[in-house]
């Protein structure tokens, strides 16, 4: 396969570029344009080049709105309603994170809720932000429909990522981001376009009954982790930041891939805690004392521990792309 390497800024221009050109204020697109190349760095490919022709087309159709600015309102000492306005969710989530690294001072704890909003991208990048800070941070989202009530057939939910940071003494945050079904969606996609099966126990089909068809699949449900335990969280998810924000149910938004219909019009919740005050100051301590304990033992890692060296790879080498998807994205542009 032909590749193509591009520095991080050359890749950032160029996706900026090609929001523009698809009716994208300058400010947005810069913000969505980092996103996604950040998600592309990380390995997270879902969440990154492969988003940009949905988001144009999205961006051209007004599904999503790319000239509008998200807007802030502080209902409480500690919570801020924060409205994306259809809009992209990156500026929404940049004014949502600025304003609880300034609120937690003082309240030690702070929350955030989205409101109309979109897909996210790396959830992790967020609550990474957060914990650069010194602040614990965590993040729930909903999503368009995929899983179904434990025992239905018929899909409700979301696949509803979820993430988690920690801050670390003098070294990078740890940081968890997982969605709530068995797999990702892209790979049943990809098995029902290369007419491969699938491992049984990823999903249903239309009937409700497990299926290896991968064709049957992408026409049914996921399934979620820990099958009736995790049908249970998916639905807590939901409720946080769905019923919470007042946004769209999964079963009520539409997709994140097409430009059909009106915005998906989701929700997001973001919390921000301030370890020092409820640890007595010794949260760092414990913390390195809990890894330390896992870390002893032959074979264990921590979450995320490989991200270190491919954001240093992507910056010393540069981002290597297939010359098709170049193509692709000049033609965007």
């Amino acid at each position: 396969m032909e590749t193509v390497t591009l520095s991080i800024d050359e890749l950032t221009e160029l996706v900026k570029a090609i929001l523009v050109a698809h009716n994208t204020s300058e400010a947005n697109a810069a913000e969505v344009a980092s996103a996604l190349v950040a998600a592309e760095i990380d390995g997270q490919r879902g969440h990154g080049l492969s988003r940009i022709a949905s988001y144009s087309a999205q961006a051209r159709s007004g599904k999503v709105n790319g000239q509008t600015e998200p807007s802030v309102d502080k209902t409480a000492l500690s919570l801020l309603r924060v409205d994306a306005n259809h809009g992209f969710a990156f500026p929404a989530f940049s004014r949502a994170i600025d304003e609880l690294m300034t609120t937690v001072k003082e309240t030690g704890v702070a929350m955030a809720a989205i409101t109309h909003s979109h897909h996210c991208g790396v959830m992790g990048h967020h609550v990474e932000r957060l914990a650069n800070a010194g602040l614990i941070g965590l993040v729930f989202s909903n999503s368009p429909k995929a899983i179904a009530p434990w025992g239905g057939k018929d899909a409700v939910f979301g696949t509803n990522p979820i993430a988690f940071a920690v801050p670390r003494a003098n070294q990078p945050p740890l940081v968890i981001d997982l969605s709530l079904s068995k797999v990702a969606r892209g790979k049943i996609k990809v098995a029902a376009e290369e007419g491969k099966p699938i491992p049984e126990g990823w999903a249903l089909g239309p009937d409700g009954q497990a299926t290896t068809d991968a064709k049957a699949a992408v026409s049914g449900t996921m399934l979620p982790m820990g099958d009736a335990k995790g049908a249970t969280l998916v639905l807590m998810v939901e409720i946080l930041s769905a019923a919470l924000t007042a946004s769209h149910f999964g079963f009520e938004a539409s997709s994140f891939f097409d430009a059909e219909g009106p915005s998906p019009d989701i929700g997001q919740l973001i919390i921000a805690i301030s370890p020092g005050p409820l640890s007595g100051g010794q949260f760092a301590e414990r913390l390195e004392t809990l890894f330390s304990a896992i870390l002893e033992q032959p074979g264990t890692r921590l979450p995320g521990s490989g991200k270190a060296a491919m954001r240093k790879k992507a910056e010393q080498d540069g981002i290597e792309i297939s010359r098709t998807v170049h193509e692709g994205l000049l033609k965007l542009r």
